[in-house]
């Protein structure tokens, strides 16, 4: 008889897409037991338990200090419950006192030093490929494959906005940087990208109201005409488009998850209109359903990993329910880690795999799918919806 726990071991060992990371080829590992620690994330928790806003500061016994009164203070959250797997499960090391803190961060500076650690952390949960965003980031060192590349225009996108915005004839500017982006996406083309992503600000303006440029646009009529380019842009060269939606830094000086009913409706004059694929990533937590009616009605979109404010254990709950309902598990991909060392990418796959597991134990034992279809859909959105969204073949 299947149990819970061999169930999840098998979980464990199936392949994995990492669909979003910030690592860094030539330094993929952590220096040192503070790069784990200080991870924005965690952070972020630490703070909200008393630690300082300033801890890298104070001499080392004070941080030590003051990181342990708030480590112990946060153990209820779910970034603490992923350090604390990062040291049991890669060092062997219980963070409980000074000796131990000290202890990591020995732990830590020796396998960074390690050429084969990054690999051999990757393969502890079999984590096959990982995306990078920046082109010098993808060459991966002292790894078996170096890393996806789908380059973010969103560092042009909105500058040519501004650009076309600030002209006395948008109309002539809009041309000008039409051709500018047919360039660029032959470049990406030839250069054996899948696509490419982009981050949007809050926008409103609405792809089936906009269509090419008139001379008294207004700013998110200009966004919305430039990504009327974009899309068949990415139709002529063969390219996908990733939207990550959902975060707005306009309200304060911090970044925050803003819940919009129509950030998706807004687009989907792009996904009926143009053949290229779309994979739509969000970090805010009400749009998470907006994703799956959209790869529900439009054949050429599909839902991707939880970004962000997205990344928690009761949203990946709602958001795999949604999912299994609604879309083929070839239309969904689970995994954005988001991470900047390879610790935080395993850290958190291990995270979303026990999530992953438990959901789909509980929905054999419901008696609404049986363990091959479960693992059918565990195999599909860990790894094969994006391997085969970003043609990635393993060597």
């Amino acid at each position: 008889m299947e149990t819970k726990l061999s169930f999840m071991e098998e979980i464990d060992r199936l392949q994995v897409l990492d669909t979003h990371t910030h690592l860094v080829g030539d330094r993929l590992c952590a220096r040192d037991f503070w790069e784990i620690a200080h991870y924005f994330w965690f952070n972020q928790e630490m703070q909200a338990a008393g630690y300082p806003k300033h801890a890298a500061e104070p001499p080392e016994e004070e941080r030590i200090a003051a990181f342990l009164n708030a480590y112990h203070a946060s153990r209820n959250t779910l970034m603490n419950w992923v350090v604390t797997q990062i040291f049991q499960e890669l060092y062997g090391i219980e963070l409980k006192d000074e000796r131990s803190v000290r202890e990591a961060d020995e732990a830590v500076q020796a396998s960074a030093a390690r050429a084969g650690w990054a690999q051999q952390v990757a393969d502890k949960l079999r984590i096959e490929a990982f995306v990078t965003n920046i082109p010098e980031h993808a060459e991966f060192h002292g790894m078996k494959r170096s890393a996806i590349l789908i380059p973010r225009i969103d560092g042009r996108l909105h500058p040519w906005v501004r650009s076309i915005h600030g002209q006395p004839d948008r109309v002539a500017t809009f041309e000008s940087v039409s051709a500018e982006i047919d360039e660029l996406f032959g470049t990406f083309k030839r250069q054996g990208c899948p696509g490419m992503m982009t981050t949007l600000p809050r926008y409103e303006a609405s792809a089936n109201k906009v269509d090419g440029m008139t001379a008294n646009a207004s700013q998110d009529e200009i966004l919305m005409a430039s990504l009327h380019v974009v899309c068949r842009m990415a139709e002529k060269h063969d390219l996908f488009v990733q939207f990550f939606l959902g975060v707005e830094r306009s309200w304060c000086g911090t970044a925050v998850p803003a819940n919009d009913t129509e950030r998706i409706l807004k687009l989907s004059g792009l996904f009926e209109r143009y053949t290229c694929p779309f994979e739509l990533v969000v970090a805010s937590e009400l749009n998470n359903l907006d994703v799956v009616q959209a790869a529900w009605n439009f054949p050429n979109v599909s839902a991707g990993g939880l970004w962000w404010f997205n990344f928690r254990a009761s949203t990946y709950r709602d958001v795999m329910q949604y999912r299994l309902e609604a879309i083929p598990a070839m239309k969904s991909s689970l995994i954005a880690s988001d991470a900047r060392c390879i610790e935080w990418s395993f850290g958190k796959i291990k995270l979303v795999k026990r999530s992953l597991g438990e959901f789909l134990y509980e929905r054999i034992q419901s008696g609404w799918i049986d363990k091959e279809i479960a693992l059918q859909v565990a195999r599909n959105w860990l790894f094969d919806s994006a391997a085969q969204r970003y043609r990635f073949q393993e060597s």
